[in-house]
């Protein structure tokens, strides 16, 4: 399906045949460049940047590489095509057509799955917005500002089913989600994570690793949805999802290639000489990474929810792969071991399946987000390293659910606050660790240079070379 630039608003699903609609989102869309121009990355509105951009929803060739400026983006309206015939799968409704209009019954909670799943978008743009400044090359410098412009798209497309399905309502939540800013103490977003500062790259790198594979997961959830659009409109976003994760994952690779280097040529595993160096040591690495997983982990949700239970029976929100999955989709008399604390330890209960999707959910995640750790460890171990990186328990640092401000400690045991208190400075980031991390990162923009305490890639962007102009300053 191709889409139509010639419009004002870029899209593949006619919108010229809905005035009323079309009119609406022209009404957003200066809103929207609005936000941009006052929330998006900071001081970029002028640069030409090495962008890639959607000309149809196949996954052969749906992107096209040239310079733009940001807010000259071509936002717009992309869902995949329609599957002919289509069926619900799982849930009560499971046999019966897909949903083409939102049934009145599911409005209220239909409505609240795409207003928090839209409210994401932005809040990352936000949490983002100083990065550009202290880039550690015009390689990731454009790599940020292309997760940046395809967030601004992702919102786009929760918009677009808020105007078209919601009236006044759906309208009314698209103005909120320009109007909520990320830490903002009078209307920040709704989801803590995306309240929480991005500070420096490492930050951002374990931010698309993790917190970003998060929205795959969701995304993948609300691709099963029996209302047809919301199911259509996500499985394209998960095409640009995939660029967000890979930015992440090569990004921390990069990051520990580099410190491995310095601590073979320095014949060193000491933190305090590798800082003097100049690189990230592997150790705050490791605390960062606990960081990152433990507030991702939140995202999900409470390990016990009525609401999971509500939105899978009523066909609004799918598993992560409910097409592979073998049981009967409907999960009757099935349960699912969740965790809760039986005093000074860790025990398992049954629970109905049915409550227990938000764990379910963040099990699948768990076992995908190992698998890039894993890699990672490879590096080092190349390297000849005795160290690994690890995913904490999923117990620990929890704010969220039965788990929420049990003292757990990174390998699973419940500790008490004496132990917590002596040993948290070696299982988070610290203000130190924080305070030298920011101290590295410098602006670094010659085509080709890289700031000392990250590798190179080994490829470019679309076959182009590392050391290719990716950004343009005018």
């Amino acid at each position: 399906m191709s889409i139509d630039y010639s419009e004002k608003i870029p899209n593949n699903v006619n919108l010229s045949e809905d005035r009323t609609l079309k009119r609406a989102l022209e009404q957003w869309q200066p809103n929207y460049l609005h936000w941009w121009r006052d929330m998006g990355p900071e001081g970029s509105t002028d640069y030409d940047v090495y962008l890639r951009t959607a000309v149809s929803v196949d996954p052969q060739g749906w992107a096209q590489f040239g310079y733009v400026k940001m807010p000259e983006y071509r936002w717009g309206i992309f869902l995949n095509p329609g599957e002919k015939d289509r069926k619900i799968h799982f849930g009560d409704h499971k046999g019966e057509p897909v949903w083409q209009d939102v049934p009145g019954e599911h409005r209220a909670n239909l409505r609240r799955i795409i207003v928090t799943q839209g409210d994401t978008e932005p809040a990352s743009v936000e949490q983002q917005r100083h990065l550009g400044l202290t880039c550690p090359s015009q390689y990731d410098l454009r790599n940020l500002f292309q997760v940046n412009v395809e967030e601004g798209r992702h919102l786009w497309a929760m918009v677009y089913l808020l105007h078209k399905y919601f009236g006044r309502d759906g309208r009314e939540e698209g103005e909120a989600l320009l109007e909520r800013r990320s830490g903002n103490q009078d209307n920040p977003r709704i989801l803590q994570a995306f309240n929480e500062k991005t500070p420096d790259w490492l930050s951002f790198f374990m931010f698309t690793y993790f917190t970003d594979r998060d929205g795959k997961f969701q995304l993948c959830a609300l691709a099963e949805s029996s209302f047809d659009p919301l199911a259509r409109t996500t499985k394209f976003m998960l095409t640009e999802e995939a660029h967000h994760m890979f930015v992440g994952e090569s990004g921390v690779s990069r990051v520990i290639q580099r410190t491995c280097q310095v601590m073979n040529e320095l014949k060193t595993d000491d933190p305090g000489r590798l800082r003097a160096a100049g690189v990230i040591d592997l150790p705050t690495i490791q605390r960062y990474l606990n960081f990152h997983f433990s507030v991702t982990i939140d995202l999900f949700g409470a390990d016990e929810s009525s609401n999971a239970a509500t939105f899978y029976s009523s066909g609004l929100k799918g598993r992560f792969e409910e097409g592979k999955r073998t049981d009967d989709h409907q999960l009757r008399g099935l349960t699912y071991k969740v965790l809760h604390a039986e005093g000074d330890r860790l025990a398992e209960k049954d629970v109905p399946m049915p409550n227990a999707l938000n764990e379910v959910l963040r099990d699948d995640y768990i076992r995908d987000s190992i698998g890039g750790v894993e890699r990672w460890n490879k590096v080092i171990e190349k390297a000849g390293i005795p160290f690994r990186l690890k995913v904490p328990h999923k117990a620990f640092n929890r704010k969220i659910g039965s788990l929420a401000g049990i003292k757990v400690s990174p390998d699973g045991r419940v500790v008490h606050d004496h132990e917590w208190n002596m040993s948290v400075e070696q299982w988070l980031p610290t203000d130190e660790d924080r305070a030298f991390v920011a101290s590295l990162m410098g602006r670094v923009i010659e085509p080709g240079k890289f700031a000392n305490w990250i590798a190179p890639p080994a490829i470019g962007i679309n076959r182009q070379p590392v050391a290719f102009e990716y950004v343009r300053f005018n």
